[in-house]
């Protein structure tokens, strides 16, 4: 990127299997122990009616990408305001209880992933889904791991 910025992929493709388990374990209400970090204000099953999880992603289509801005003299993530996978209203791209820093930098990275054909959700400042995907309707399965890449 410019203006002394590196993008950080946190996750991208992931496999339809891989969702299936993501689905099961927000439906499972005795496992809490994420809770505290990633969806402290919420009850797991309001996850799904709030856009959180989804029982099919756009990641398994291979046109998804939740990501944000590194600093590249520090290093170090662009403070945007609440982390990634941050389940609350502190992570909609417009949420109005962040510093005017940390909404101009959600902005940036939005405005630059528009300009490249991606488009934002309502609900969290890191997740872009492309516009115009080639496989709208396709949830792929190809494994992703070393083992699987060895053969």
């Amino acid at each position: 990127m410019y203006r002394g910025y590196r993008l950080k992929v946190f996750d991208a493709y992931r496999p339809a299997g891989a969702v299936k388990h993501f689905v099961l374990w927000g439906v499972d209400d005795l496992d809490q122990r994420m809770k505290p970090f990633f969806y402290p204000q919420l009850e797991k099953q309001e996850l799904f009616a709030k856009g959180y999880i989804a029982s099919k992603s756009s990641h398994s289509r291979g046109s998804a990408v939740d990501l944000t801005l590194l600093d590249m003299k520090t290093g170090k993530e662009v403070d945007m305001g609440s982390p990634f996978d941050y389940f609350s209203e502190a992570s909609h791209p417009d949420y109005d209880g962040v510093t005017p820093e940390q909404h101009e930098n959600r902005m940036f990275l939005q405005k630059a992933m528009i300009r490249h054909r991606f488009e934002p959700i309502f609900c969290e400042w890191w997740h872009f889904s492309l516009k115009d995907e080639p496989y709208p309707d396709t949830y792929f399965e190809f494994p992703v791991s070393a083992k699987a890449l060895r053969g």
